[in-house]
This record gives C-alpha cells, structure tokens and sequence, in this order.
C-alpha cells in the first residue's frame, strides 16, 4: 500500500467508525456522551503518520481520531464506550477517556485543556530519563485561551522539551465562534508564538501537507528537543456533542456547513495526485473497512459489563 493509500485507508476508517457509532447511538446502548471527528480526520492521520510507536499521544474528549491514528485497538474502544469490561478502559471512562498505552496513545480526559500539562511532564520525563519520546498533544481552538496552556508553552519553551502541541482550529468553541473569542486579525499561532515556540499554520483538511509541517516538528523535538506548536484549520461536520447535525440551532449557517463540507479531506486526497489507486481498490478498501467494523461492533455488544464486585476497583479515597 502506497503512502497516500495508507493516509487514505486510515481516514476512511476513522470516517466510517463514527458515522457507524453516530448511526447506532440512538439504540441507547452507548450509555456515554461521544465527540465525533468527521470532516476533521485529516490533523490526527497526518500528524500520527510521522511518529513513532515509542513516541506517545495525549488529547481530549475529541479523541477517537486520534487514539485510532495512533494505533489503538478499535474492538477496545468500542467496547469502552458500550460500557464493557473488555474496553480499553475496563468500561469504566467511556468515550471520553481513551488510552491504550502500548500504542502509545497514553490517555484523554474530557476537561478543555487538562491534559496540556500532563503532556509536558511526560516530554520532561522524557528528556531527564534521556529517551528518545516525542510527545503530541492534540487540542482544540477554545483549549488555547486556558491559562493552563500558556503556563505549558512557556515551561516547555523554557526547558526545551520534545513536545508537540497540534491545534485542530474548527473554528468553534463549542457555539462559539472565533468572531466572539478574539479580537480580528489574531491567529493561534501568532498567539503561541509570543511564547517563542517555533510555529505554524497549515490546511488541517490536507492530509500530506499537514503530514509535511508535523514531519518537521517530530524532526526538530527529536534532534534538538525543540518544541512546536501546528495550528490546523480544519471543521466538525456533527454536533459539538453527539450523533446528529445540528446547523439548524443558529451559531452556524447551512451555506458554511456545505462549504467545509465542500473541502472533505477524505474527497481531497482521493481526487489529488498523491493518490493513484483505482475506483474498484477504494470500493474494496470501503467493504474491508466496513468488515472490520461490523466485527468490532460485534465484539463490543457481545463483551460482559464489569461485575458489579469490582465497582470500587481503581478508586480512591
């Protein structure tokens, strides 16, 4: 498989896994809030596409993107957000707390911009043990007006650590669009930058190019443990939370909609040059993603709940 097949294949999956979980959520047997990704798989496949398995992930409540990028166990993660004990979390975090530590995707938690810090310490761990780590945090646009993450630029600036802070800029914090949380003219970027981070801004539903600017930053936190901060312009097709779109409610319009809608990665990559497989190979790619799917959920549905005698297990007092 081709590069552009591989890049091409893991958005298609990460694509048809949502739509999959968005189509069977009203069964009510995912008992968990979820956070889709589609139309914003391109940051998580081409950042993750240039890492290595030593090197780990951290990222928040929108998370499955980039826990399957990174290699996670899809049978697990589903499972997690059915509630069952085979899940990558014994069914106990749901959709929201992913981790699969062999792959390398050490974990996410639901608050905006918690993980930031945790992230740095890991790279800072990462640099006293003298290990050859890179470490990504993914994040959204809102998680860059949290104080926790200047605080976390700054340290890993002045320490200099091998860490990668990847902005998935959708353009809204929740209903909140860029308009009301900014002044104009401000660019992510620009704001970081005032940290001293080496910086960047790139089409986030461009998978090759976004797979280029992150190859540069893996390259400078490896050789020089630099850190790096990617803004990645990208946009949610679903609802901020759950299954269904949600134009209708008034903080965006349906023209702005078709217009992102119009730029699908997945479209993009598969109509450019870098791609140079045929009709009948995507068509097969599609039924063998969509086998492995139907198996995954299999699995997820068919896995026992957690007996109720280890409730109290992983709790503390």
């Amino acid at each position: 498989m081709s590069k552009a097949s591989d890049l091409l294949h893991q958005m298609l999956r990460i694509r048809m896994v949502e739509e999959e979980i968005a189509e069977r959520y009203a069964e009510q047997e995912m008992r968990c809030p979820v956070h889709l990704s589609i139309g914003q798989e391109a940051p998580a496949v081409g950042v993750c596409a240039v890492l290595q398995q030593a090197d780990w992930v951290f990222s928040g409540h929108r998370n499955h993107a980039h826990y399957l990028a990174k290699g996670g166990d899809l049978k697990r993660m589903l499972a997690e957000i059915y509630g069952k004990e085979t899940g990558c979390c014994g069914g106990r975090g749901g959709s929201m707390h992913l981790t699969d530590q062999q792959a390398g995707f050490i974990g996410a938690t639901p608050i905006v911009g918690s993980t930031i810090p945790i992230a740095v310490g890991a790279a800072l761990t990462a640099q006293l043990r003298g290990e050859d780590r890179v470490v990504v945090i993914f994040l959204g646009d809102g998680a860059v007006e949290t104080g926790v993450f200047h605080e976390s630029v700054n340290f890993a600036c002045v320490r200099n650590l091998p860490v990668i802070f990847a902005c998935e800029d959708n353009g809204y914090s929740v209903y909140s669009p860029m308009s009301v949380r900014q002044p104009p003219s401000r660019s992510l970027s620009e704001l970081a930058a005032g940290h001293g981070i080496v910086t960047s801004k790139v089409d986030g539903n461009d998978v090759v190019a976004v797979m280029a600017e992150a190859g540069a930053a893996v390259k400078r936190a490896r050789e020089n443990g630099a850190p790096s901060f990617i803004e990645m312009t990208t946009y949610r097709w679903r609802e901020h939370c759950g299954p269904d779109f949600d134009n209708h409610i008034g903080y965006r319009s349906e023209n702005e909609f078709e217009q992102w809608r119009d730029l699908d990665p997945i479209g993009a990559l598969a109509a450019s040059a870098h791609y140079d497989g045929t009709e009948s190979e995507l068509e097969g790619m599609k039924k063998a993603i969509a086998q492995e799917i139907e198996e995954a959920f299999e699995f997820a549905k068919e896995s026992p709940f957690p007996p109720a005698g280890d409730a109290a297990k992983g709790v503390y007092a």
